[in-house]
């Protein structure tokens, strides 16, 4: 019940009826093996082990033994799943799809809450504690949902938590017997209704459960409570004020770029006849702690009516048009800031949205996405002159003074390696495109999305050693670098141009994500830089002499299209990360691609592995294997002299009971085999026929036991076979599936270990003496 309240994040729910089903196979192994006389961990230790082989055949049946065991490659596999489930949560808005990583993730989630909960509240009879993980559960969807958890999934897990403890509370009573448990008939002769102690209970619950509803609803200073739906936003206060905290988009950023299914997020229409540097910015990163780029924390306010402010530093001498863009976002991408053309000039959205003017971004406010919009964006295209970058004065006190800080704690070689690259520049724009030429062209730096993005202090220093990384890399790299060099800089998150469709728009896809670097000029304002290879467009501004410079072409499209590998093997001795993510690297030479005789496991991990697997298969099915060979020993052809006549009446005897005792007619030991025969033939309800067979058994021990000459007795095997067959007719199917596959009787097996250890206890105490060499007495 608890579990339903992740149902609103994911589509479709059909994984919640796959929990379901596990979760009862779950919770009926733990009954099971409580109808034996067993430890608590024991119970646990094979719900945990059912766990574990049922996720096995449901999500790694491929790369498990038979189907069903996990070895090496299932946990690999789980490890997979596991891993590719987060980067799904991070990368996909609610209602995320339901990817086999998240699928995992659920179900396996939700087994794992319900063996605590199974723990707790019936292996060791404490319900209240069972509170705690499904109070996990719960708090993982309200933390996940936009919107907040709706009060249906709140009320189904309360409703379930307060059942959990009035069943405890009505067992707890009914130990007390009649006093607590029975009370006399109502008015009339109806029945009894339910005790005092039970009624205050629920009383109580309904109670508590209303407090939990209500109250909040009631106090301004909890804003709206348990079940508020509309969610906090990110904006305090009235219309004209509040702000925002930093938040850093740059936690799913290479994941988007490593989606094995390019889904498209957006679709753009520009006014623009050139959309090669149509980029859509999302946010700017303008605060470096020296481990990574992150928003400051500003202050917002109403989106403004008319046009927006002119951007900072655009001075009236640099030229520009303005150009409408029409953006239609994907209904599952939900991101809280909205994709824009910078500097943008107006915007034409509804909904509930915010300006903020230092960075002039939109940012939704209380729930406020991007799922499902449609809106006009008017943006100027700036186009500065190289000869306008290179005059342009130096920056405004306050712009310099925030822009170009830098932590301490930044390795001396990133400033190093910017003063090297740039030591023939005469001027801050010589000096940005010596860093963009650098990265792109004459550094060596090879682009590649499988590096690891780092953290710490020394993540920069190790990119430029490694020279192996993606566009955060870049743009991290270069904003500090030109930060070093006295440049003001900041980093752009948001989306590199996508692809032209033939209708006219472009289509803009999670592998369009993108991280630039913008640097400040006076008189032209915030521009763009593209230090990322293969990857975006080169601003036309950064290429002094188009005839003689070797800078790529600026209309190269936002990705590498892969190139036709060559039937001829590649020249170069090492194939770069780029061309292997490409698939353009030759493979090795026939000789070295043939298998030596060290390669694969060894035999005797193969046989190790086989034998855990058969262990892990027959631990199950080990009581119905004891117990149908002991029942083919004790109905065997033996016992038919007279030497051996009482072993063989005793056996058939320790048969019968135990079978009895299978079907749920437990052993008593106080009575004698008369006394034992009528309690069978009346608690297991067998007929004539049955009735009398288990006499003439009950008759044949009692000759066993107390006669000097027992007499013989003949037929007593088929009379046990009938007697086991009169026990399986009245009884349900489950208990006869439970006599086979559990039967209780199994115990004596613990009974007789535990018996034998004492035996050898014993012995040792007894021979303990022997061992001891007399003391001497020391004065």
């Amino acid at each position: 019940m608890t579990a339903c309240a992740l149902l609103p994040l994911v589509e479709p729910a059909s994984w919640m009826l796959q929990a379901a089903l596990l979760l009862a196979a779950q919770s009926g192994v733990g009954a099971a093996v409580r109808r034996l006389p067993s430890a608590r961990p024991v119970t646990v230790a094979a719900q945990a082990l059912v766990t574990l082989l049922l996720l096995t055949l449901v999500f790694a049946r491929e790369h498990a033994f038979a189907g069903l065991i996990p070895g090496p490659d299932a946990v690999r596999f789980f490890a997979e799943l596991l891993e590719q489930g987060g980067r799904d949560v991070s990368r996909y808005a609610i209602p995320a799809p339901l990817s086999d990583g998240i699928r995992l993730m659920l179900v396996g989630g939700v087994l794992v809450i319900g063996l605590l909960v199974d723990t707790l509240a019936v292996t060791f009879r404490s319900a209240a504690p069972a509170g705690l993980p499904l109070l996990a559960l719960y708090s993982v969807a309200a933390g996940l949902s936009d919107d907040g958890v709706d009060w249906l999934w709140f009320l189904l897990a309360a409703g379930g938590y307060l059942m959990l403890l009035l069943a405890e509370g009505r067992d707890r009573l009914s130990q007390w017997g009649r006093v607590f448990g029975g009370v006399a008939p109502g008015p009339g002769g109806r029945p009894p209704g339910p005790g005092a102690p039970v009624r205050t209970g629920r009383r109580i619950g309904v109670v508590a459960l209303g407090i939990a509803l209500v109250v909040p609803l009631g106090l301004p200073a909890m804003s709206g409570g348990l079940l508020d739906a509309a969610g906090a936003g990110v904006g305090s206060g009235g219309g004209g004020g509040g702000t925002i905290s930093a938040v850093n988009p740059l936690v799913s950023l290479r994941d988007s770029l490593n989606v094995d299914e390019d889904r498209q997020v957006m679709s753009v229409r520009s006014e623009l006849a050139d959309v090669s540097g149509l980029y859509l910015r999302i946010v700017s990163l303008d605060d470096f702690d020296g481990t990574t780029w992150k928003p400051s924390k500003r202050s917002i306010t109403t989106v403004p009516d008319g046009p927006f402010p002119t951007p900072p530093g655009l001075g009236p001498g640099t030229g520009r048009t303005e150009a409408g863009t029409t953006i239609s976002t994907a209904d599952w991408y939900a991101q809280d800031w909205l994709p824009m053309p910078y500097p943008p000039s107006g915007v034409s959205i509804e909904g509930n949205w915010r300006y903020e003017p230092v960075g002039m971004t939109l940012v939704g406010d209380h729930g406020q996405n991007t799922r499902g919009l449609t809106y006009e964006v008017r943006s100027l295209d700036v186009r500065p002159t190289p000869e306008q970058l290179a005059d342009a004065p130096r920056p405004r006190l306050a712009m310099e003074r925030d822009y170009t800080e830098l932590p301490d704690s930044l390795p001396a070689a990133v400033s190093r390696t910017a003063r090297e690259v740039t030591g023939d520049a005469d001027n801050a724009y010589e000096q940005a495109v010596a860093l963009q030429e650098y990265f792109t062209l004459n550094g060596g730096f090879e682009y590649d999305t499988e590096v690891d993005v780092g953290s710490g202090s020394q993540a920069i220093a190790r990119f430029l050693r490694d020279k192996q990384g993606f566009c955060v890399h870049f743009s991290f790299a270069m904003a500090s670098m030109a930060r070093s060099l006295g440049i003001p800089a900041r980093v752009a998150v948001g989306f590199a141009p996508g692809t032209p469709q033939a209708d006219g728009t472009v289509a803009v896809g999670l592998r369009d994500a993108h991280a630039w670097p913008e640097l400040y000029f006076e008189g032209v304002g915030w521009t763009r830089f593209e230090p990322t290879p293969t990857r975006g467009s080169t601003p036309s501004y950064t290429v002094p002499d188009a005839a003689d410079s070797t800078v790529p072409d600026p209309a190269r499209p936002s990705r590498t299209a892969p190139e036709e590998p060559s039937a001829a093997p590649s020249q170069n001795e090492s194939c770069t990360a780029e061309r292997k993510r490409l698939g353009a690297c030759a493979s090795e030479s026939p000789q070295a691609a043939l298998a030596t005789d060290d390669d694969g496991p060894k035999w005797y991990a193969l046989l190790g592995w086989a034998l855990a697997g058969l262990a892990v298969l027959v631990l199950p099915l080990s009581p119905m294997l004891w117990r149908t060979r002991t029942r083919a020993s004790r109905l065997g052809a033996h016992g038919r002299s007279e030497a051996d006549a009482a072993p063989y009446v005793l056996a058939l005897w320790d048969e019968l009971t135990d079978t009895a005792w299978d079907h749920g007619v437990s052993p008593d030991g106080s009575l004698t085999p008369r006394g034992a025969a009528a309690r069978i033939v009346r608690l297991g309800r067998l007929d004539e026929g049955a009735a009398a067979s288990v006499h003439r058994v009950a008759d044949a021990v009692e000759q066993v036991l107390y006669a000097p000459r027992p007499r013989p007795a003949v037929g007593l095997t088929d009379d046990v076979r009938r007697v086991i067959a009169g026990l399986r007719a009245p009884v349900g199917r489950w208990t006869r599936l439970r006599a086979v596959f559990a039967p209780r009787s199994a115990v004596r097996v613990v009974w007789a270990v535990s018996a034998w250890r004492s035996g050898v206890r014993e012995r040792v105490v007894a021979m303990r003496p022997a061992w001891r060499k007399p003391s001497r007495q020391r004065g």
